[in-house]
C-alpha cells in the first residue's frame, strides 16, 4: 500500500510539472486568467489525485499544440532578426525637374549698341541644344523654367563674330545673369577663284564665235570685253580657221566672182565656167591667205591680238579714232599699245602670194600694193561700222559687256 502510495505520488509530481511548463509556455497576455487556472490546479492535485492523473492525457495533448506554436512564433521571429532586409531599387543621379531656374543677359555689338534678332541659343553641358530664342529690341533676352545645372550660350548675328559663353552651373530658384555679350564685326572673307588664263581666253573666243551680224554673218574678231584674257597660238589659228571656213565665206566669194565676170575683171581668166572658176579660186586664195596671215602667222609671230576691242563709250570724234586706228594701232598680248604688224604684213604677204596665181599682165607690185590697201582699208571701214552701229545688229552680243569703261 506504500508502494502505490509513493507511485501516485511520483506520478502527481510529474503531472503538477509538465502542468506548471505548459502554463509557463502560453502568452503572458493570459497571465491573469493562467493564474487562476495553476491555483485551482494545485488544489485538484491535492485533493483529486486520480481526477488528475485521469486529465493527464488532456493535458499531454495540449503541449504539443501550443509548444509548437511558441517555437514556430520564436523562429518567426529569429529568421527575421537573421535575413537581410530586401534591397531596394538603388536609382542613379537624375537632374532635378525643378524649373525655377532662370538665364538672362543682353547682346551689344563692340560699340556698345543693342543686337536685336540675334539668335540666341542654351545648351547643356552635353552640347545638346536645349532651347533658342532672338533677342529683342534692346539685345535682351531670358530663358525661364530651367531646371538645375550646367549650361553654355551660343549667340549668332548677321555680320558679326559668333560667340560661345564659357560653362556655367545654375542651381534651383537662381536667377543668373550673364555678363555683357559683345559681338565684334565678322572679318571680311573674299573668295577668289583663280583659274588658267587659256581656260578664260578659250570660254571667250567660245563666246565670239555665237556674234553673227543679223545672225548671218561671222563677227567673231569683235570682243565687246574691254581687257579680254589674251589669245594662245593654238586659239589664234582656230579661231582664224573658224572665221575664214565659215559657210557665208562660200557664198561672199560666189557672189564676188560673179561680179568679177560679169565686169570682165582680171580679163586674162577668160570668161565662161573656166573664167569663173579662176576668178572664184583667186577669191577664195585673197581671203583665206590674208586672214590667215593678219589674224594667225603674224600675230602669232609678234604676240599681237588680231581683235578689235569695241570701245562702246565716249564722243563720236573718239570712237571714230579708235576705230579707224585699231588697223594701224593694235594690243599686244601682254595688253600693251603696239603698231599693228600683223595687219600691214598680212595684207602685204597675200598681195604677194597672189602674184602666184593672178594673170599675167596683172602680177607685180601694183597687185601687192593694191591688194594690202584694200586690206587695210577695209578693215578700217569695218572697224568704224563695228563701233557704231554692229553691236546693235550683232546677235548674241553680250549685253553685260559694253566695252571700255
Amino acid at each position: 500500500m506504500r508502494f502505490r502510495s509513493n507511485k501516485s505520488l511520483f506520478a502527481l509530481h510529474s503531472v503538477r510539472t509538465v502542468g506548471l511548463t505548459i502554463l509557463d509556455l502560453i502568452e503572458p497576455r493570459t497571465a491573469h486568467a493562467l493564474l487562476i487556472w495553476r491555483r485551482t490546479l494545485r488544489r485538484a492535485i491535492r485533493l483529486q489525485p486520480h481526477a488528475v492523473l485521469a486529465c493527464t492525457p488532456l493535458l499531454l495533448s495540449l503541449f504539443p499544440a501550443t509548444a509548437l506554436a511558441q517555437q514556430q512564433a520564436a523562429g518567426l521571429q529569429i529568421s527575421s532578426s537573421i535575413l537581410p532586409e530586401e534591397p531596394r531599387p538603388q536609382l542613379g543621379p537624375q537632374r532635378s525637374v525643378d524649373g525655377s531656374a532662370s538665364v538672362s543677359g543682353v547682346v551689344l555689338d563692340i560699340s556698345g549698341a543693342s543686337v536685336p534678332g540675334a539668335q540666341v541659343s542654351l545648351a547643356d553641358m552635353g552640347g545638346a541644344q536645349q532651347r533658342t530664342l532672338l533677342s529683342g529690341a534692346h539685345g535682351e533676352f531670358a530663358f525661364t523654367r530651367l531646371p538645375p545645372g550646367s549650361y553654355l550660350v551660343i549667340v549668332h548675328a548677321k555680320g558679326l563674330e559668333p560667340f560661345t559663353s564659357a560653362e556655367f552651373d545654375i542651381t534651383a530658384q537662381q536667377a543668373y545673369e550673364l555678363p555683357r555679350i559683345l559681338l565684334p564685326v565678322a572679318t571680311a572673307s573674299t573668295e577668289i577663284t583663280v583659274r588658267p588664263t587659256e581656260v578664260i581666253a578659250a570660254e571667250q573666243v567660245k563666246a565670239e564665235e555665237k556674234q553673227r551680224l543679223l545672225g548671218i554673218i561671222p563677227n567673231f574678231y569683235v570682243s565687246y570685253v574691254h581687257d579680254p584674257a589674251p589669245l594662245t597660238t593654238k586659239q589664234k589659228y582656230s579661231l582664224a580657221s573658224h572665221d575664214t571656213l565659215d559657210w557665208t565665206s562660200f557664198v561672199g566669194i560666189s557672189v564676188t566672182a560673179g561680179i568679177e565676170q560679169a565686169n570682165n575683171s582680171f580679163a586674162g581668166y577668160g570668161q565662161g565656167a573656166a573664167g569663173y572658176g579662176k576668178r572664184w579660186a583667186a577669191k577664195f586664195g585673197d581671203g583665206r591667205t590674208s586672214d590667215y596671215l593678219s589674224n594667225a602667222v603674224f600675230p602669232s609671230i609678234f604676240h599681237q591680238d588680231p581683235r578689235y576691242f569695241y570701245q562702246g563709250t565716249g564722243t563720236k570724234k573718239s570712237r571714230l579714232y579708235h576705230a579707224v586706228s585699231s588697223a594701224f594701232v593694235t594690243r599686244s598680248d601682254s595688253g600693251h599699245t603696239m603698231p599693228n604688224y600683223s595687219y600691214l604684213l598680212g595684207a602685204m604677204g597675200s598681195g604677194a602670194i597672189s602674184n602666184a596665181y593672178y594673170p599675167h599682165a596683172d602680177r607685180g607690185l601694183n597687185l601687192v600694193f593694191t591688194n594690202s590697201f584694200v586690206g587695210i582699208a577695209g578693215r578700217a571701214g569695218g572697224n568704224v561700222l563695228q563701233e557704231f552701229i554692229g553691236k546693235r545688229l550683232t546677235k548674241n552680243a553680250s549685253a553685260s559687256a559694253n566695252g571700255k569703261p
